[in-house]
């Protein structure tokens, strides 16, 4: 076995641990809190129709919730524990390995994908008491659906690695994700169809992923009467591909180079000023 596949290996393992490990932290009490809001939202939309649709506003919300949910795991869950890593020293034990940084980042992927399926399941349990749309949905609907998720959680992922890697602190990272990410939820069709925003808001909310994995979803899993809500009525998923695919090409070819640089410039020394900073913030 060369060492690169058995980094890959340790990798894979270091993600499923962390995984396991964070079950048991005080993140859950946060899924929790989660479920219940998007059951509260579910709640109130259930019996609210939308015109011509032929559903009610809350199966137009829930398939938008599962892409968002992917999208905010695969941005702020790589960033913010990037950022903890770089200032706890993980990273620079990484570095002084043969292909530690291969195993490192395997990890990251690995932990992230696993944390974005239990987000989905956080969606998933009240959606299934109030909507429908699960329990209509064929094999062909719930495959289409794994494949915008997986090709959404693609388009972010380096940037969340990216985030991490520029910011200097885990607050830093959080708040260079989370804020943006609330700001384009609000325009991006997940709560309310988007085709009552304002023509600007419109073209802003486009160029994002967040949108565009929304709009696969309710695609993958609702009518084609549900198109009418969507911008020009129809689902334009040659579109959601290329954009999503632009996003994670350009992701993907510039994440590399900012981690090596990244790495690089990690040391000893620079961990022990993160560390200090630190620190002084808990105090």
């Amino acid at each position: 076995m060369s060492t690169a596949t058995h980094a890959v290996r340790l990798g894979v393992d270091r993600g499923l641990r962390e995984f396991r490990h964070s079950l048991g932290s005080s993140d859950q009490m946060y899924n929790l809190f989660t479920a219940l809001g998007f059951f509260t939202v579910l709640w109130f939309q259930r019996d609210s129709p939308v015109d011509g649709a032929g559903v009610a506003l809350a199966a137009l919300t829930l398939p938008g919730m599962l892409g968002m949910g992917v999208v905010i795991s695969s941005l702020i869950g790589p960033a913010g524990q990037l950022a903890v890593n770089r200032e706890d020293g993980t990273l620079l034990r990484a570095k002084a390995v043969p292909h530690g940084m291969v195993g490192y980042l395997v990890g990251r992927a690995v932990h992230t994908a696993l944390d974005a399926a239990s987000g989905l399941l956080v969606v998933l349990v009240p959606g299934v008491f109030l909507v429908n749309v699960l329990a209509d949905a064929a094999v062909p609907d719930v495959l289409g659906l794994l494949a915008v998720l997986a090709l959404g959680m693609a388009s972010v992922l380096p940037w969340g690695a990216v985030a991490g890697s520029i910011t200097k602190s885990p607050s830093g990272a959080m708040g260079m994700t989370m804020l943006p990410l609330m700001g384009l939820a609000a325009i991006s069709g997940i709560f309310y169809p988007i085709t009552a925003m304002p023509g600007w808001v419109r073209a802003v909310a486009q160029v994002f992923p967040l949108y565009w994995a929304g709009h696969g979803a309710r695609a993958a899993l609702l009518p084609d009467s549900a198109a009418v809500a969507e911008l020009g009525g129809t689902w334009r998923l040659p579109q959601m591909v290329a954009v999503l695919g632009v996003w994670a090409v350009v992701g993907f070819a510039l994440a590399p180079t900012i981690l090596r640089r990244m790495a690089r410039r990690e040391s000893g020394a620079e961990m022990e000023q993160r560390r200090q900073a630190a620190m002084q913030r808990v105090r």
